[in-house]
């Protein structure tokens, strides 16, 4: 089994990997299984990627916490379940205010971790759709002339041709054929998706520059 797209689970306890991966796999799910994180992360060296990972919290050398931050300094899209005994309740809570996506205490229903797979897969696939579509969005803003652009960014201000022209000072005909011009390479059927395609380009600007880290933190 390759590990793109597959459920990936952690644990140094064979049985449980065992019983795990069968009940993954009655359930249709692509199940690749390791007894050490050192395992699963060597196996990411090849540019694959698991559509979810199950990890035990407490293991033998790199513990799941470990793999966290692993995860989250250089695959920080793979999300991550936690499977816990109850004494690690405290360590997962952690590990959930740190990005974690759930985490489970043993012994735990197989409907509960079916369902929570299930769910942060959706999300996850629901996610780099948005980002996809994005993508595209932006590439597409992005050949637009500078002229284009500021006609685009007046248009959804809600100004008219006119309005626009004298903002611009250029013809009202000029700007129609501007206007024209940026509804053909944004592919938008009409002003109301003109003004969504704006804003899912400004969203996904805010987005990334969220995630870039704080320029003045590595300053300090």
């Amino acid at each position: 089994m390759t590990l793109a797209s597959a459920v990936a689970i952690i644990d140094d306890d064979e049985p449980v990997r065992d019983s795990l991966s069968l009940m993954l796999s009655n359930h249709g799910f692509g199940v690749c299984s390791f007894s050490t994180a050192e395992q699963f992360l060597s196996r990411l060296q090849g540019g694959e990627l698991p559509s979810c990972i199950v990890c035990d919290i407490r293991m033998p050398g790199m513990s799941g916490l470990e793999l966290q931050n692993e995860l989250a300094r250089r695959w920080p899209t793979v999300p991550l379940l936690l499977i816990t005994g109850h004494g690690d309740v405290p360590m997962a809570v952690t590990a959930l205010k740190a990005g974690a996506r759930d985490f489970i205490e043993k012994p735990f229903s197989p409907d509960r971790l079916i369902a929570s797979i299930t769910s942060v897969i959706d999300e996850t696939e629901n996610k780099r759709s948005r980002h996809t579509e994005a993508a595209r969005l932006i590439t597409r803003v992005n050949e637009l002339s500078e002229r284009q652009r500021q006609v685009m960014d007046l248009a959804v201000k809600g100004l008219s041709n006119k309005e626009i022209a004298l903002a611009l000072k250029i013809s009202p005909r000029t700007v129609e054929t501007y206007r024209a011009w940026v509804m053909e390479k944004t592919g938008a059927r009409n002003i109301a998706d003109l003004v969504r395609i704006a804003v899912r380009v400004e969203e996904a600007f805010l987005s990334a520059a969220s995630e870039r880290p704080e320029e003045h933190s590595s300053k300090h």
